[in-house]
């Protein structure tokens, strides 16, 4: 076998084994950009809303949130969007150490929701700093 087939063979195999690996950790994933996606629907699977669960996906890069977004979720949607509009991207552009200390103003009328999404920033923000 050619020493270049053999190079290229090798190079799949530890990218096949790098993306399986990233595959296995559902919370957290390092884009090709270098930036890392935090999802918190199982690390926060104890986190209730006002109906249930609210799990997010945490954008980072370079040691910054760059979005925060909601995913999927069974909270009363009337309520819920002004939680997405008025306080999600409180913690856009913020260092991560930064970020960790925020305590931006929960929604009226939304209290449950507000909370639940404060406390699934703050899960993903601690696990990216203890697995980047």
């Amino acid at each position: 076998m050619k020493a270049g087939a053999l190079a290229m063979i090798l190079t799949v195999a530890a990218t096949a084994g790098l993306n399986a690996a990233q595959k296995d950790d559902n919370v957290m994933t390092k884009m090709a950009d270098g930036s890392y996606v935090v999802n918190t629907t199982t690390l926060a699977k104890d986190v209730k809303g006002y109906r249930s669960t609210t799990p997010l996906k945490i954008t980072i890069k370079k040691d910054k949130v760059e979005k925060v977004e909601a995913l999927r979720n069974q909270e009363t949607p009337k309520y819920f969007v002004r939680v997405k509009r008025e306080m999600i991207n409180a913690w856009d552009g913020l260092k991560v150490s930064k970020a960790l200390k925020a305590k931006p103003d929960g929604v009226t009328g939304a209290t449950m929701s507000s909370d639940a999404v404060k406390e699934n920033v703050k899960r993903g923000l601690d696990y990216y700093t203890k697995h980047k």
